[in-house]
């Protein structure tokens, strides 16, 4: 886990490299042709939160409805929606579970565009849909994705800006913004606050993790994080629901992993700041300011688009650490594999 941990900003060179970025954009191009009315993703696990934070590019990049699939739905109950003018979008690691390949299968059927982000661009799931995205992210060691969810959400914004551009080639403030990442991620990845906090949150019974609008999915994968790799039980929240009721279970002895960014979504998140300040919470805040209360774990300061893309790095490091810390072995976790298979 660590090893992948660290290869994540050569991860972001690569796929920003005209070798993968080229294809990448030839997919959009290729969907900004269809125009889609509607999105649809279809994903599990970490993969399905890199589709959430797709879900929230397509509807305020593209300004086009987007939501998440239940896979169930058309797997076990035989629903077969009216798909036509929707591009359907399976993300997944492997692209081996086999009820995204039956959404996917489906959808196609339908008359719908239909497009696999994987990092196995010969699985079924690529093999099944008309286009597909190579996330180029090579061989995950451990169990628990890292390198792999970070090359999901990069290219998934390469696709959308792509499409957004009309003809998938971004224009030049973009990109150089863009190519600033892998610095930025190494930059990030150096911060020695995440292993501070591991030992300080080694005997926590339970812990909340939140954020809002593009950093909601960081939030939702720290929590899987940490569940995965330290059996710690970590509940995720927006911001917004937070306040509707969880925000009562919150005290002393429940940290708060808050991420808390410099856009729309970060700002909002200083209204919840002060409430968990008011239940006395133990705070730590991701995100390139200081936060009275809170212990900050850094970031640099960039569009609030990029920042899932380095937020979850600290995270990341936290639950290794964290699982190191009580005892555990992150690269296996206990009852878990690589692939699972789901119908």
């Amino acid at each position: 886990m660590t090893a992948d941990i660290e290869e994540q900003p050569a991860g972001y060179a690569r796929l920003l490299s005209a070798a993968h970025a080229g294809p990448i954009a030839e997919v959009a191009a290729a969907i900004a042709r269809r125009r889609p009315r509607h999105v649809v993703f279809t994903a599990r696990g970490t993969s399905d939160h890199a589709a959430l934070y797709a879900a929230y590019l397509t509807e305020i990049r593209l300004g086009i409805p987007a939501g998440l699939a239940s896979p169930s739905t058309i797997t076990l109950f035989g629903a077969r929606p009216d798909l036509s003018d929707a591009l359907v979008v399976g993300v997944s690691q492997s692209g081996g579970s086999p009820d995204l390949v039956e959404v996917l299968r489906v959808a196609r059927a339908a008359g719908a565009l239909t497009l696999a982000v994987t990092n196995a661009p010969s699985a079924p799931l690529a093999q099944a849909a008309e286009l597909s995205v190579d996330i180029a992210a090579g061989h995950e060691r451990a169990v628990a994705a890292t390198k792999t969810y970070t090359a999901e959400l990069l290219a998934l914004l390469l696709l959308v800006e792509g499409i957004r551009a009309g003809d998938g080639v971004l224009p030049a403030q973009e990109r150089a913004a863009l190519d600033a990442l892998p610095d930025l991620a190494a930059r990030t990845l150096a911060d020695p606050a995440p292993a501070q906090l591991a030992a300080r949150y080694r005997f926590a019974a339970r812990l909340v993790t939140t954020g809002r609008g593009y950093a909601y999915p960081t939030a939702r994968e720290a929590a899987l994080k940490l569940m995965e790799t330290s059996y710690l039980p970590a509940l995720a929240f927006s911001g917004a629901d937070l306040l509707h009721g969880p925000l009562a279970m919150t005290d002393p002895d429940v940290p708060v992993l808050a991420v808390v960014g410099s856009g729309p979504g970060g700002r909002s998140m200083r209204e919840v700041l002060p409430r968990l300040g008011e239940r006395r919470a133990d705070v730590a805040v991701v995100g390139s300011a200081d936060v009275d209360g809170a212990t900050r774990m850094a970031v640099p300061e960039v569009d609030e688009r990029y920042a899932p893309l380095l937020d979850i790095l600290p995270l990341q490091r936290l639950a290794l650490s964290l699982a190191l810390a009580r005892g555990e072995d992150p690269d296996s976790p206990r009852g878990l594999k690589k692939v699972t298979s789901t119908m």
